[in-house]
């Protein structure tokens, strides 16, 4: 692998107790957003494209997760699912289920407050602390990152619904990037790896990169690119983001500029999202 990366010293100097200021701002930025897009919200049982929800369940999720995590990053570990994306959708089924609550109005303070709760947990609890959160193991500044993909994803979810502007931009995105690369080896499709070889770089516009090596199938993931790459994709941030979370079309990115592909074997581009299912 190769030198360390601006995004690694980042990580390194990450002080216990609390998170980046940028992460930080971040989160409470987007509840705010999606809080408002709830407030808009003409009527909760209208439907979400592309889910099973309406806008209120949609809704009562996001209070529900971000519930979730504060409570993880406080120290007091909850169980949901057992880790899989199948485990986790199960688990929010049997969650939502459970709690009646589908109002706007509510809804939007439990998911601004919650991610309030969130960020106090981490001003008093060491940053760098294993946890173990429904995703695996990770510290609460990778949990941050989960909080915010979570609530980017969903967001633009709500906003597609209610025929609103999306609220992530390239800085948010890239932001997702220490929960994303966590992610990626848990949710390797086995079946579309089996006896994979190969090398990827993946460079984001604007700053942000990783490699992926796959050796006989199985997934490593680094911030820094493996020696001799197969295959370089370049891909604009949000782009990358909406990709990750399924919402995104690989071939409409392509045929949009929006992500490129060279080197060595660069048919194996177009190949790489195939190889991950959706957190």
């Amino acid at each position: 692998m190769g030198p360390e990366t601006d995004q690694e010293r980042d990580d390194r100097s990450v002080c216990p107790g609390r998170l980046p200021e940028g992460p930080a701002d971040a989160l409470r930025a987007t509840a705010e957003e999606v809080a408002q897009l709830l407030r808009r919200a003409p009527d909760t049982g209208a439907a979400v494209p592309g889910l099973v929800w309406t806008v209120g369940e949609l809704a009562a999720h996001l209070a529900q997760a971000n519930e979730l995590m504060a409570d993880v990053a406080a120290g007091r570990p909850r169980r949901h699912g057992d880790g899989t994306p199948e485990g986790i959708a199960a688990a929010n089924e049997q969650a939502l289920d459970a709690f009646a609550e589908r109002r706007a109005a509510p809804l939007a303070a439990m998911i601004v407050t919650r991610t309030e709760a969130y960020r106090e947990a981490v001003a008093s609890h060491p940053a760098e602390e294993t946890l173990l959160t429904p995703m695996g193991p990770m510290n609460r500044v990778v949990l941050g990152s989960y909080l915010l993909t979570h609530m980017l994803g969903h967001g633009f979810d709500l906003a597609r619904a209610l025929k609103r502007p999306y609220m992530v931009d390239r800085a948010r995105a890239r932001l997702t990037l220490p929960f994303l690369l966590e992610a990626m080896p848990r949710v390797t499709d086995a079946a579309a790896t089996a006896g994979l070889d190969a090398r990827y770089a993946v460079r984001l516009w604007g700053g942000g990169r990783f490699g992926v090596m796959f050796t006989d199938g199985t997934a490593t993931v680094g911030h820094a690119f493996p020696d001799r790459p197969d295959c370089t994709i370049s891909i604009e941030p949000v782009t990358f983001l909406l990709m990750a979370l399924g919402r995104c079309s690989p071939a409409g990115a392509t045929a949009r500029g929006r992500v490129l592909a060279w080197g060595r074997r660069p048919w194996l581009g177009p190949r790489f999202p195939e190889y991950f299912t959706a957190p």
